[in-house]
């Protein structure tokens, strides 16, 4: 039953994917961008065969792929979710807007570090031979690195793009600190996502 929950969870993803790639509105970008979603749902796709990720995980999975294809489609510096707030609470939503740059990217950041944390926790020690305290550690120590790798990858791009298309796939807006605060927001949602994990589990037959 759980594999064919993910099934259809894996072909919604997909099928959201297509939909958002149809009258492209920047197309070479949009390209640049689903070179990371093509392996991002490797993942999934060998999941389908192992059955190995819990469905909490998985979904949680799938959810960062759908935020990421989402934020292709805008190339995340022009993600619409100003008219979308405005469409829903029938007003400008100009407290979002006044905060001077679009913050989707900012979002999404926050978002790998809750939304990849369950994977990576069932995947680090399927044993269960570390401590609680010590796989919440390494998890939230990777992802870290993570978040640091795929910073310094953006900006090994400036040194083979042109300007204008390195700050069309970054999105750095004009912000300098661009880098540190895409950084902070994911140590900072994975510090949640610890957080809950430590305390679902406190009882558990870890210790520290």
């Amino acid at each position: 039953m759980t594999k064919r929950i993910k099934s259809g969870i894996f072909f919604v993803v997909i099928l959201f994917g297509i939909l958002t790639c149809v009258n492209p509105l920047y197309p070479n970008e949009q390209f640049l961008q689903h070179i990371g979603t093509v392996l991002l749902l490797i993942v999934p796709f060998i999941d389908l065969r192992t059955n190995r990720l819990s469905l909490t995980a998985y979904s949680f999975f799938m959810l960062f792929i759908m935020v990421h294809i989402l934020g292709a489609r805008y190339i995340y510096s022009y993600v619409p979710y100003n008219e979308w707030f405005g469409n829903i609470f029938h007003n400008e939503s100009g407290e979002i807007r006044s905060l001077g740059r679009n913050h989707y990217d900012r979002f999404v950041h926050f978002a790998f570090g809750i939304l990849f944390f369950p994977y990576l926790f069932e995947s680090i020690d399927r044993n269960h031979l570390m401590s609680l305290g010590k796989r919440l550690f390494f998890v939230f120590a990777i992802i870290q690195t993570i978040s640091v790798g795929y910073e310094i990858f953006e900006w090994s791009l400036s040194l083979f793009m042109s300007p204008e298309a390195t700050e069309n796939y970054n999105g750095q807006q004009g912000d300098w600190w661009d880098a540190q605060k895409d950084m902070a927001l994911a140590m900072l949602g994975s510090t949640f996502a610890a957080i809950f994990f430590l305390f679902r589990f406190m009882k558990n037959k870890w210790s520290f």
